[in-house]
């Protein structure tokens, strides 16, 4: 999956973004680029000089551009200071980061520093997933099922750790946005909270039903469908969606915002919140 975007300069895409109706891009690297796979060391250069990259367009178009930094998450402490360096230096939001690390999940204990180090700063962590190296990928790999259903299946999981290994209790006030609507998490969240109240190990790290923590959650409106965006929205509350665009792979008919701007099932106001006054709030822009 390619697409001639990808080589863009930065003018190039601010006039893309002009002809789409973008006001503001959220800049992130491509997930394949990740470097989890890396020496520590190697992987650190890496994000930095990704994070340098994406910083200078934040600092070249403030008024367009806003960044996430790419971390060295095979390494924790290096990943806590990257990104205070990328938050509190370079200015960027947060991090985007993959739905596991070198096939080890995010409710491991090891973890936790990370998100305690990211609630504390006011950073946004965006998780997005692979679209060529997910889990369907060893089942099949035909009919293009690893990007349509692989991804959402990433999300899915992603979704269930965090809520699961008792991350958003730990952290309260940690800002999580999960790519793909949270795949379908959402929608499972009747059977995820029945293996709550008769499985023991569902519930060795949280109180409540997982469904009592989608509000703790964002997530965004790459979700293929009017209605399933509906039913998102009708989940966890209009104020935790905000406008996604998975720029420059998916090819929108006119545009993200023109997309959302079209759909019936939306009021004026929904729509407002989901375009920019809940991305703003968030990133706090």
């Amino acid at each position: 999956m390619t697409s001639p975007k990808v080589r863009f300069t930065p003018e190039e895409r601010l006039a893309d973004m002009d002809a789409q109706g973008v006001d503001v891009q959220v800049v992130s690297i491509h997930t394949p680029l990740l470097g989890y796979h890396l020496e520590p060391g190697e992987g650190r250069r890496l994000a930095r000089e990704v994070n340098d990259e994406i910083a200078e367009m934040t600092r070249q178009w403030p008024r367009r551009f806003a960044g996430l930094a790419t971390l060295p998450a095979q390494d924790v402490g290096a990943s806590i200071e990257e990104l205070d360096r990328a938050v509190n230096v370079l200015g960027l939001k947060g991090a985007e980061l993959d739905t596991s690390v070198n096939g080890a999940n995010w409710d491991e204990p090891r973890f936790l520093p990370l998100f305690k180090a990211a609630e504390a700063m006011g950073a946004v962590l965006f998780f997005h997933p692979q679209p060529l190296h997910n889990l369907v990928l060893p089942r099949i790999d035909r009919y293009g099922l690893s990007n349509s259903l692989g991804v959402i299946a990433e999300d899915t999981i992603i979704a269930a750790v965090l809520i699961f290994g008792g991350i958003l209790d730990a952290c309260p006030g940690l800002k999580i946005c999960i790519a793909h609507g949270g795949g379908v998490a959402c929608f499972g969240m009747g059977r995820l909270d029945h293996a709550w109240r008769v499985r023991v190990e569902a519930r060795q790290h949280i109180l409540r039903p997982p469904s009592t923590y989608q509000r703790g959650l964002y997530y965004d409106t790459v979700v293929g469908s009017e209605a399933a965006l509906r039913f998102l929205i009708d989940s966890v509350g209009i104020d935790r969606v905000v406008l996604g665009s998975d720029w420059p792979f998916v090819r929108w008919d006119p545009s993200p915002a023109g997309w959302v701007k079209g759909l019936a099932t939306l009021t004026p106001e929904e729509k407002d919140m989901i375009l920019w006054r809940n991305v703003e709030a968030l990133l706090r822009l």
